[in-house]
């Protein structure tokens, strides 16, 4: 039946927590430590092989991608070109992240996705129904607005009594 969240929206929900995590603790690691986007990006990638590498020998998935390019030698080189443009991408997210700070590098992909979105409801003909569209509108409206007040300093206790105190 129909529940109140289907497993794409619990994914959604997932990985908008994850990206909210990430933020702030690569501003903590850029504040605290001085990290660099190549730092980051090469750190990342070395867990992330860890983790693929053990999913891979424990699923056999590693062997059954072997086979494939075995026998569709072809895809060898759209894997190529793929991997370099990810890698390119990756780059200038996690500079981004390095020079401007989280809030930025979330605004710029975030705005990059929404046209991607556009981009495919415009040239393919997809559509989106009248929720999608109000979700939209929610994400842009809370970037806007994060985007608006998320840098301004917030005042202490003693600061705000100083403006009410003559």
């Amino acid at each position: 039946g129909d529940g109140i969240l289907g497993v794409g929206e619990l994914l959604l929900l997932l990985s908008l927590t994850c990206d909210g995590l990430t933020g702030a603790v690569q501003e903590r690691m850029k504040t605290e430590y001085k990290t660099k986007s190549g730092h980051m990006m090469m750190s990342m990638n070395k867990w992330s092989i860890m983790y693929l590498g053990i999913g891979l020998l424990l699923t056999g998935e590693g062997l059954e991608f072997i086979g494939f390019i075995k026998r569709h030698p072809s895809v060898i080189w759209e894997l190529a070109t793929f991997s370099v443009a990810s890698a390119l991408g990756q780059f200038f997210i996690f500079m981004c992240v390095s020079e401007f700070g989280p809030l930025p590098c979330s605004i710029i992909t975030t705005t990059r996705k929404f046209f991607t979105v556009l981009a495919s409801v415009i040239i393919f003909g997809n559509t989106l129904i009248p929720r999608q569209w109000f979700g939209t509108f929610l994400v842009f409206i809370g970037i806007f607005l994060d985007g608006m007040y998320g840098n301004q300093k917030t005042k202490t206790i003693s600061e705000i009594r100083n403006i009410k105190s003559p």
